[in-house]
């Protein structure tokens, strides 16, 4: 968890240092999620990458090790119903990415609507009470089950970042941080992260107040601490 008034306060420290501009709660908000989004989605593309690189024996050192332990955050189980076999993964709520399905003891194997037609053709491989799988729609985030189709299903998947919220009160027409606001929200990325949530939020201020040299430096310390974890 980082806490939103920091980010905002290094935030317009950074960018008035020259007197570039002012960015209003209502842009930090937007930029924050943005920023906030495309590190949490980086993270996914990052570990696929290590995986496929060797590791190493020190847990605090190994990239898998710590992208899985910053994604662990996000992990939710929850119950699903099924109806006719199929089942809407939008109800779960600020649903991201599937990790399995069970039923019981029972986990359905993931395959593609072109491998399930082809299991049915034959007695041998037809899904089955034992061997369920389902297929998965993205574009409308559903499931279809197949060989078990019960009422219900246990559902391991990734949620989505709770949407940032920088809450505040105006006092003599200044705005000022209301932390205790029902709707306030604080960044849910690791702590690790805050260097890189400054230089992206700048990035995207540059856009709205016009300065390319706030986007350049921006996004120029940005791609330098990415390659520097990469490395």
């Amino acid at each position: 968890m980082i806490n939103v008034d920091r980010i905002y306060q290094r935030v317009l420290t950074l960018a008035n240092k020259e007197q570039r501009g002012y960015i209003t709660p209502q842009e930090f908000n937007i930029f924050a999620n943005q920023a906030q989004m495309d590190i949490f989605e980086q993270y996914f593309y990052d570990l696929n990458q290590f995986k496929r690189t060797p590791g190493n024996d020190t847990v605090h050192a190994d990239m898998v090790s710590i992208l899985e332990e910053k994604i662990s955050v996000f992990e939710q189980e929850s119950l699903l119903t099924i109806a006719n076999a199929v089942g809407t993964l939008s109800a779960l709520g600020n649903f991201y990415r599937l990790s399995s399905i069970r039923n019981g003891n029972i986990f359905f194997e993931f395959v593609t609507k072109k491998e399930a037609r082809l299991f049915q053709l034959s007695p041998l491989t037809d899904p089955n009470s034992t061997r369920p799988v389902y297929t998965l729609d993205q574009a409308n985030h559903r499931i279809r089950l197949f060989g078990r189709t019960p009422l219900s299903v246990d559902v391991d998947y990734i949620r989505t970042p709770s949407r940032v919220n920088w809450t505040y009160v105006v006092v003599g027409e200044k705005a000022l941080y209301n932390e205790n606001a029902n709707d306030a929200q604080n960044f849910e990325l690791h702590p690790s992260e805050e260097t890189e949530l400054v230089m992206k939020i700048l990035t995207l201020a540059g856009f709205t107040l016009k300065d390319p040299n706030l986007y350049q430096a921006a996004a120029g310390e940005d791609m330098k601490s990415t390659q520097q974890e990469k490395q």
